[in-house]
């Protein structure tokens, strides 16, 4: 697995507080580069290098995450061992895949998010701040609006009883349009947010438009475009 990004790239992003925050790769140089750059970012490092030192390390100490490669050897033993964990941390997968369903059911129901292979480090930082962000006790884990639901459990999004079928990407950018109701978001924070940096040429309009299809494919429209400002989610004025 290559591997764009450096340890350079931190200073331009925010740091941590002192997390605990477990590493299971299995390539060394990978493994290596994510410890580092993950300690000089302000995180508490530990490692694993398969899915049974995944449960030995969970039952050792409690984490606030865990970065975990798709192809990690020994995952059934995560399956094995979940009824062992009485922690469920937010995950961040390194997956070749794009389709949420795919990802690793040995893990169980929980927080998750993803960075496709070959992955960059300034993205991996970004995603890890938004999911630590995301933690809070006690906090119901659907948002609302309207007849717009997300559920971060289990990371599925339906409009009334319609089940809408969103990858990842579309997922998060539906979340932070929600979060965010009726407020304009310019197309680089929403990139920021997506993908953990601003891309240019037309793949916000494309991604925009694949999730406007699914979400206002039936019942009033909720996704909105302010021409030269950016995107919003809401009723538009007069609808009831």
């Amino acid at each position: 697995m290559s591997t764009y990004g450096s340890i350079s790239e931190t200073p331009s992003l925010a740091r941590g507080g002192g997390q605990h925050l477990l590493v299971a790769v299995d390539e060394p140089d990978n493994a290596e580069l994510l410890s580092t750059t993950l300690e000089l970012a302000g995180y508490h490092i530990r490692t694993a290098g398969n899915g049974s030192e995944v449960v030995s390390r969970f039952a050792e100490q409690r984490f606030e995450l865990v970065v975990i490669d798709a192809e990690l050897p020994e995952m059934g033993a995560l399956a094995q061992g979940r009824r062992l964990v009485t922690h469920r941390p937010p995950v961040l997968l390194l997956t070749g895949w794009d389709a949420l369903d795919k990802l690793l059911p040995e893990l169980g129901a929980g927080e998750r998010d993803y960075v496709t292979k070959p992955f960059r480090i300034a993205e991996v930082l970004a995603r890890i701040q938004v999911l630590l962000r995301g933690r809070g006790g006690g906090r119901d884990s659907a948002l609302h609006y309207a007849d717009l639901v997300l559920d971060d459990t289990t990371c599925q999004a339906r409009r009334g009883r319609r089940v809408l079928d969103l990858t990842p990407a579309e997922y998060r950018l539906l979340r932070h349009l929600l979060v965010n109701a009726h407020k304009v978001l310019s197309k680089e924070q929403i990139s920021r947010y997506v993908w953990g940096d601003f891309r240019g040429d037309n793949a916000m309009e494309q991604l925009v438009s694949r999730l406007r299809r699914k979400v206002d494919q039936e019942g009033a429209a909720l996704i909105h475009t302010r021409r030269g400002f950016g995107y919003w989610l809401g009723r538009a004025t007069g609808e009831r």
